[in-house]
């Protein structure tokens, strides 16, 4: 099945195709505007499917939805019309989404929990309207207003918000930064992952060619900021421990001798995978001052485990975290994905026993996103009866865990085609939360990135943020570095 919307010309249409999708998340959502709506409608192909169509005047905006009947060659059409002031486009932008949340809302009876919310970081809206002096009660008032936010969403983002003003209190957004390393490798590629990795075994030989690149990258961004404090360290990926005990520490020496660390809040390593996990390494990360670590099952249940192409074994995420907690980490978060192909209720619910046992100091709950690059979306045919299913029940299941474990919600964010249009959460024990992951979310300060595929973001008060991309590909990545690190100079020449 395939929904068609068609606008008389192009405006908001990444939000209009994302609204959509929220509604129709297995179903090709087509989106033609202006030129394009014309070659369609002369095709024909406005008979063959569920069709939006908006039109833009001047001062209003017409929004038709229609519904054919190929038994009696006939459509049933559904408008409606509403006046707009284009010369204010988060109005207007916002009207449009809640009429077009309104017509398919009635027509296929569903809400969704976030409302007409379809960006990633809906905590923002509430972060901001506390800082601009709001009450509780007027963010809620204003959220379910303006966006259809559910009462127990809008409740969360406020919750998030008021926990994340205090965990930031402590940050000089002006003087202060964080850095990203991204170490883009994986023992192998996860059925739903998007992310940008690359197999070990085929960069093997070539680990210390990614080093080279890497370690100028760092220098550079290491003189570049010498006149700032450095706040938290992400090492991130694909996994960083895909690296050998001797290139971690390479990599490790190299940070301490370039970045005065006297200042660092958080040092956190992505361990990730518990099959690249080993005495040797985590020996070499408690050596270099690293502070937190992700330990990351996903799920406790051996056969999603196999099918989603994590090779490791349910006893390896167990035996990995002990081995950590013996030798001295104190701060372990572990991931978590709901909706995982062909996992039930009761999957969650012995997942969140078995990390109950281990008692993690943070639990990251996401909501499994299938994107156009993964092996899942990509090659639907091959998993076609697979059910991925994430309910509030899910969500409220592994909240009962964490809550039981002394957690707390502190920091949230959404993707794009989310199993259920939920979130992802992450749970902490008080002092335990990931200052890192609270501000890639919340962009309060400027973060420098090195490694391929990596994001370097400028912030600063009362400015739009800037920023500039590494390229993906690990290759051109070090062929093009010297490239890299130009974009890295412009980006932050006057900071």
């Amino acid at each position: 099945m395939m929904i068609a919307v068609y606008l008389n010309k192009e405006d908001f249409v990444y939000d209009i195709h994302s609204l959509v999708k929220a509604f129709y998340p297995s179903e090709n959502v087509s989106v033609c505007a202006g030129t394009e709506r014309i070659a369609a409608q002369n095709a024909g192909q406005e008979t063959e499917a569920e069709t939006l169509s908006l039109t833009f005047q001047s001062d209003q905006i017409t929004v038709e939805l229609t519904e054919p009947s190929a038994a009696e060659k006939t459509a049933k059409r559904t408008s409606t019309v509403f006046p707009v002031d284009f010369a204010d486009r988060p109005a207007t932008k916002n009207a449009l989404k809640r009429q077009i949340y309104s017509m398919l809302s009635a027509y296929t009876g569903r809400t969704l929990p976030w409302g007409t919310l379809t960006g990633i970081r809906p905590v923002k809206i509430p972060m901001a309207l506390l800082e601009a002096g709001k009450t509780e009660a007027e963010i809620a008032s204003y959220m379910e207003r303006t966006y259809q936010t559910s009462k127990e969403k809008i409740s969360l983002s406020i919750e998030i918000a008021r926990r994340e003003r205090k965990l930031l209190d402590r940050l000089d957004y002006e003087k202060g930064y964080s850095l990203y390393i991204g170490i883009p490798f994986c023992p192998s590629t996860c059925l739903y992952c998007s992310f940008t990795s690359y197999p070990w075994s085929v960069w093997k030989d070539r680990m210390d060619d990614y080093l080279d690149a890497l370690e100028k990258e760092i220098v550079f961004t290491a003189h570049c900021f010498s006149n700032r404090v450095l706040n938290s360290i992400y090492i991130g990926g694909g996994t960083p421990t895909t690296l050998s005990p001797r290139q971690f520490e390479r990599l490790a020496v190299l940070l301490k001798q370039s970045f005065d660390l006297s200042h660092v809040l958080e040092y956190t390593v992505e361990a990730g995978r518990p099959d690249s996990i080993d005495r040797e390494k985590l020996q070499v990360l408690r050596a270099q001052g690293v502070t937190r670590i992700s330990i990351n099952p996903q799920t406790m249940k051996q056969e999603t485990l196999d099918l989603i192409g994590r090779r490791h074994i349910v006893a390896q995420t167990a035996d990995s975290f002990r081995l950590a907690r013996s030798m001295g980490f104190t701060n372990i978060n572990m991931d978590l994905i709901m909706g995982l192909p062909q996992e039930t209720l009761a999957d969650v619910q012995h997942t969140m026993d078995e990390l109950k046992k281990l008692d993690p100091d943070s639990i990251t709950v996401h909501s499994l996103a299938v994107k156009r690059a993964a092996r899942l979306q990509m090659f639907r045919e091959d998993y076609t009866g697979f059910r991925m299913e994430n309910t509030q029940e899910h969500l409220d299941t592994a909240a009962a865990a964490c809550a039981e474990l002394g957690m707390q919600p502190y920091y949230l964010y959404r993707q794009k085609n989310m199993v259920g249009n939920f979130e992802n959460i992450g749970y902490a024990k008080s002092g335990k939360e990931g200052i890192y992951n609270i501000l890639i979310m919340e962009e309060k300060q400027s973060i420098a990135a090195c490694g391929a595929g990596s994001i370097s973001k400028r912030v600063r008060p009362g400015e739009r943020m800037k920023r500039c991309e590494n390229v993906k590909d690990v290759a051109l990545y070090i062929q093009k570095i010297d490239e890299m690190i130009e974009r890295k100079q412009k980006l932050f020449a006057d900071s």
